[in-house]
């Protein structure tokens, strides 16, 4: 194995490339170089590199094109030029399609058929040409300065692409960080090559994010930028409760308990509707825990935010009484065709179904895409999930 083999496994040890990732790169750069030294701006160079000889060998790539006079192509230009001032006056970029139409010739890229003919009679409209290059010399100063920058910027390329793919695969999981430092509007969580964004959206009201501290996060998405990945989380996700779930109960991870669905008001209350197929499984009794070990879990690794679980239905009056949990229901009278709930309760059930500033029952209505009218047993109050949605939004600006 020569010196430079040996050294190019030792950069992708170190940075966690592939092999072929940075014998590209060095490729690419090589040909920057011989650009730089020995070539021009209408060839499209590639180079091949044997590290164990040290030997390369440079070729011009072309694909052959059909002949195109020159004053069709000058007129082309002319037009091309007219479109280009009348999309810009527009205030709008003249686009591809816009263009179709006119002959172009991109001489970097492609060959015209006679002159490819010039260097071999056989080829046709279609082929790509490697023609050889000579290496005249050694490269100069300018050169392998040029050779390294790019050698640098391409493996920085790579590393982002591989720390790119290795967080896409984990959208919608969660995933472990350490808090940097909290902004007025984000929080920055460290993933060790690549640093998170909390935005202030996402963010849970009861965490604490203490610089230092190790915390959850769902991985809502990761975007490919200029600086290279950018990794978007949160903390009030519904999806933040269905993955801590999973994790906390095996029945749920093997899908011998199914969530059938998710309310949410991050930092205050959740509610999660089970089901299971499995008639010797207790699901409510398995998201809970023996004393509410699992659950209490839960709550602690969402800061404290209060947890409904309670058993789904296909029968929508069932499903209905048991959303309105820790209340109990006495009817319920259904309006199909405009999906309205008329829920009964005794009177001294009343605030408890409705719950602290209207929480439960509209938290109720969410879960299970109703409308609930809430009454109590003698009339005389009634309070629609509508309405306290309204009001709990006029509170919220209120106190902002």
């Amino acid at each position: 194995m020569s010196e430079i083999t040996k050294a190019i496994q030792f950069l992708c040890d170190e940075k966690n490339l592939p092999y072929d990732s940075v014998m590209e790169a060095i490729e690419f750069a090589l040909a920057a170089a011989y650009r730089k030294d020995f070539g021009n701006k209408q060839q499209n160079i590639k180079v091949k590199f044997d590290p164990e000889s040290g030997d390369m060998k440079a070729w011009d790539i072309k694909t052959v094109v059909e002949d195109i006079a020159e004053d069709v192509l000058e007129a082309a230009q002319d037009e091309l030029a007219k479109r280009r001032e009348k999309a810009k006056e527009e205030g709008r970029e003249l686009t591809e399609e816009e263009t179709a139409d006119l002959p172009h010739f991109n001489p970097k890229m492609e060959l015209m058929l006679s002159a490819a003919k010039e260097i071999n009679k056989k080829v046709k409209v279609g082929e790509v040409m490697e023609i050889p290059l000579e290496i005249p010399s050694e490269f100069g100063r300018m050169a392998a300065q040029t050779a390294k920058q790019v050698i640098i910027q391409k493996i920085r390329e790579a590393e982002r692409g591989i720390v790119f793919n290795d967080f896409k695969g984990q959208e919608g999981q969660l995933i472990m960080g350490t808090i940097q430092r909290a902004e007025a509007r984000k929080v920055l969580v460290d993933f060790g090559k690549v640093t998170g964004v909390l935005l202030a959206d996402q963010q849970n009201s009861r965490d604490h994010y203490r610089p230092g501290a190790r915390m959850k996060f769902l991985l809502l998405a990761v975007q490919m930028t200029p600086r290279g990945p950018e990794i978007l989380l949160s903390r009030s996700d519904v999806g933040m409760v269905r993955e801590i779930f999973k994790q906390e109960i095996p029945e749920i991870n093997d899908g011998l308990i199914e969530i059938k669905g998710i309310a949410r008001e991050p930092g205050f209350r959740s509610k999660v509707a089970v089901s299971t197929s499995d008639e010797s499984i207790d699901p409510i009794g398995s998201c809970i825990g023996q004393r509410g070990s699992r659950i209490n879990t839960i709550i602690e690794e969402l800061g404290g935010e209060k947890i409904d679980v309670i058993q789904y239905s296909e029968d929508a009056k069932t499903y209905i009484s048991h959303a309105l949990s820790p209340a109990k229901v006495l009817d319920v009278k259904l309006d199909e065709s405009n999906k309205v709930a008329e829920v009964s309760v005794a009177s001294e059930q009343f605030s408890l179904a409705i719950g602290r500033n209207g929480q439960n029952v509209r938290l109720a209505a969410q879960l299970t895409g109703w409308k609930i009218n809430v009454v109590d047993e003698g009339g005389k109050q009634e309070v629609s999930s509508e309405e306290v949605k309204a009001e709990e939004a006029a509170a919220e600006e209120k106190s902002e």
